[in-house]
């Protein structure tokens, strides 16, 4: 399956595709979509939606993962971040592509084994485990990719089908 790990962001959007198949995860690209401050919201806005919709149709994942939110205390660039999170997720819907979200701490211990892992652990880790030659930059692409491990590592478990299912669904695993 090929995988499209979203970390969201209004000045750089970090994406990374992953093929994960038979147990085994592989690089197919990665890279950073950037605008500037000194474009108005809805032109940053614009621009993310596009330059996501055709790394969309150029891979054709199977499925998307995105980091969801974390406040931090200022809230302006919260809803801008908010903002941009919004297109991404309507550039995946609009193109067919499954969604799957991730907090920052499942993504860490998917990827370290520790929730509370620092920025450069989790750096460290994607880089080894991926097999590349130098850790990605800038960091929100390596964030990406962690997030497109995280699922390869734990989308198709069946833990996850079970936790998904409706509450009285829960009890029986088929």
């Amino acid at each position: 399956m090929v995988i499209l790990g979203i970390d969201p962001g209004i000045a750089l959007v970090g994406w990374g595709v992953l093929n994960s198949e038979n147990g085994k995860t592989r690089v197919v690209d990665f890279g950073c979509i950037k605008t500037t401050s000194d474009m108005k919201t809805e032109d940053r806005l614009r621009s993310v939606f596009l330059q996501l919709d055709e790394i969309i149709k150029k891979y054709k994942p199977g499925a998307m993962a995105v980091e969801e939110l974390f406040w931090n205390t200022n809230q302006k660039t919260g809803i801008i971040v908010a903002e941009a999170r919004g297109v991404i997720l309507l550039a995946a819907k609009l193109n067919g592509v499954e969604i799957f979200e991730y907090t920052p701490l499942q993504v860490k211990q998917a990827v370290v084994g520790y929730g509370r892992a620092e920025k450069r652990q989790v750096i460290a880790m994607v880089t080894s485990l991926l097999g590349l030659r130098e850790a990605p930059k800038p960091d929100d692409t390596a964030d990406a990719l962690a997030i497109a491990l995280c699922h390869a590592q734990t989308g198709s478990s069946r833990l996850r089908e079970f936790f998904n299912k409706p509450t009285t669904m829960r009890g029986k695993l088929r």
